[in-house]
Formats: structure tokens, C-alpha cells, sequence
């Protein structure tokens, strides 16, 4: 049956920027509690509270990811114990349910050699789809060539990289959000507005440092609806593209064959329909930012959404099942 004909309400749907961050490893990283917002039962939950909550909400499939830009700023020999760690965790969730369990994998950022080894087995020994890197580390972005191992990695393997938001570094911190209420302060630093801000700046650092000329065959899942791209890519492409030497297309047109975007955590129409005029719906999959954002929410705004049944079905679950090879 086409998508056109087939009943919206059994429309599989696969979320891709969904947390979970187990109570005592997430101590161990140091995790601030207020900055779970008072999900922290909820992220320790990979079971039947997180099932019955997407069952309510008719997601069929969660692809699981740790809270880790925590771990990722440790020293090496934490960072790689945490994340392994992390990733036996997932890898027990999916083994327990995996009709409805896949996994992003945990790296320790700060060694990118044994972050590229635990991408390899991430992979292949535990079955993941993917890697997600929290931002920069230690104020290091993707476009450094000491990343180089890991990117390889993901692309000789043929997973996309989700790159996910992080705190700024403590400089940035400094100069754009000192002189506030500490609350609002770490609100504007991150979700309210800032590492929205600099997700789109990394990718496009990835893009004029020569990243995706490096790594041809590369693929970046941002959130949040594209992290403001959509809506400045142009702007970005007029007043880049001149500057930037040795790239192989246009500053918009890289990002447009290298990044795909997910609706993690937005739920109105406007930004919705600016990300599908610009990277259109082939490249836009459904996402939820649980437990930071509600399932049944999320699941009614793309049942609701001002699209075509076939866009929203290559939303729901047809684009996630391409490029993370699922079945």
C-alpha cells in the first residue's frame, strides 16, 4: 500500500535524538543535575516506562544516545571506560527489546585513536548505527585533523556522525553569558538559544576547513530542526563560498549532500517548512529529545505537520531507515 493510501495513524515512526544517561555514570561524568530539567528518572529508564511512554505516542523505534558531552571532556582513561560502559548499557537495552531499541555510539572524544577503535566495535560487535560526538572537546571541533581517525572511521563504515549541541567552552561562556541570572545564564548558553548557535557554526567549520573533502563519503545528522542552518545557509553560502578555497562545491551545496536534519525538539510549523524548502524532505527525519521533550507532543505536530503524505512518511521513518541501514 503507497504512502498516499496507507493510514496515517500506523505510520511507523523512528526517533533519532533520544537520551539516556544512567544515574551513576552520569555522576561519574560530573552531570550537573539541574541541567536534566528533572528527567533524570527518566533518562536512567531504558525500559518499560520509556516503552509505555512511546507506545502512548505510537513511535515505534527509539535510536538511543548518551548524555555524553561530560564524558567526552574527561581524561582519556575515563572517558574510555565511561563510554564503553555507556555503550555495553545501550547495547543491553537493544539485546532486551530489538524491535524497538537502536543505538548511537558513545565515543571519548578526548582520544580520537580510541574513539575511532570504539566506533569499530561500536558497530561492528555491538550492531549501532552511528556515532554521537558532542560538539567540540575541550573547545577542539570536527575540523581539526586530530579528528581525522574518527571521521574516517564513520565513513569507511558507512555510519553517519549525529552531531548534538555541548556546552560552550569556558572562554565563550564567559564573554557571552556572565553578567545574568546563573539560571537564565545556562539556559542561553545551550537549549534557549546558544549551542543551537554553535552546532551551525561546527558544521560549518567542518564545511570550509575541507572536511567533507577529505571524507567524501561522510554523513552529519544535526538536530533542533538544522541548528538555525536552514534559515542563514544562504546568507552563509553568499558571504562564504568566495573565501573558501579548495572546496569542490559550494558552501551551501556541501551541506546540502553531507547533512541531514531532525526535527529533535521542535514541534511549530514555520521552522518545519524552512528546513523543507532548503534541505527538502529527503533529507529531514523525526526526532523527539526525549526525555527533554514530550513523545506525544512530538508525534502529534508530525501527524498534524502541513505535509504531503509521502514527505511524511520519508520523515517518520523512511529517510532514518536509508541512512542508518535499517530494516
Amino acid at each position: 500500500m503507497s504512502p498516499e493510501h496507507e493510514d496515517h495513524r500506523r505510520m511507523r515512526t523512528i526517533a533519532l535524538e533520544e537520551h539516556l544517561m544512567p544515574a551513576d555514570v552520569a555522576a561519574a561524568a560530573g552531570l550537573d543535575p539541574a541541567t536534566l530539567l528533572g528527567t533524570a528518572d527518566a533518562l536512567d529508564d531504558a525500559g518499560e516506562g520509556r516503552l509505555r511512554s512511546m507506545d502512548a505516542a505510537g513511535i515505534d523505534v527509539q535510536v538511543l544516545s548518551a548524555l555524553a558531552h561530560g564524558v567526552q571532556e574527561l581524561g582519556p582513561d575515563q572517558a574510555l571506560e565511561l563510554s564503553r560502559d555507556l555503550n555495553d548499557r545501550m547495547a543491553a537495552a537493544v539485546a532486551a527489546h530489538p524491535s524497538r531499541f537502536r543505538a548511537f555510539t558513545t565515543l571519548p572524544m578526548c582520544d580520537p585513536q580510541a574513539s575511532a577503535a570504539e566506533l569499530r566495535r561500536g558497530i561492528e560487535e555491538l550492531g549501532f548505527v552511528g556515532a554521537m560526538i558532542h560538539g567540540q572537546t575541550h573547545g577542539v571541533f570536527l575540523d581539526d585533523p586530530s579528528a581525522a581517525p574518527v571521521l574516517a572511521t564513520a565513513e569507511r563504515l558507512g555510519v553517519p556522525v549525529y552531531l548534538h549541541p555541548a556546552p560552550p567552552p569556558p572562554a565563550v561562556r564567559a564573554a557571552y553569558f556572565s553578567g545574568l541570572d546563573p539560571a537564565v545564564a545556562g539556559m542561553l548558553a545551550t537549549a534557549g538559544w546558544g549551542w543551537h548557535a554553535e552546532c551551525g557554526l561546527h558544521v560549518l567549520r567542518m564545511v570550509v576547513g575541507g572536511v567533507f573533502e577529505r571524507f567524501p563519503g561522510l554523513q552529519v545528522i544535526v538536530g533542533h530542526m538544522g541548528e538555525n542552518l536552514p534559515f542563514s545557509l544562504a546568507r552563509a553560502d553568499e558571504r562564504l563560498t568566495p573565501l573558501a578555497t579548495g572546496l569542490s562545491a559550494t558552501v551551501a551545496d556541501t551541506v546540502l549532500q553531507h547533512v541531514q536534519v531532525t526535527t529533535c525538539g521542535y514541534t511549530t510549523n514555520p521552522p518545519l517548512l524552512c528546513a523543507l524548502m532548503v534541505f527538502g524532505a529527503d533529507r529531514i527525519l523525526f526526532s523527539v529529545d526525549y526525555p527533554f521533550s514530550d513523545n506525544s507532543q512530538a508525534a502529534a505536530f508530525l501527524r498534524d505537520a502541513p505535509l504531503s503524505p509521502a514527505d511524511k512518511h520519508k520523515i517518520a521513518h523512511g529517510n532514518a531507515e536509508q541512512i542508518l541501514r535499517l530494516p
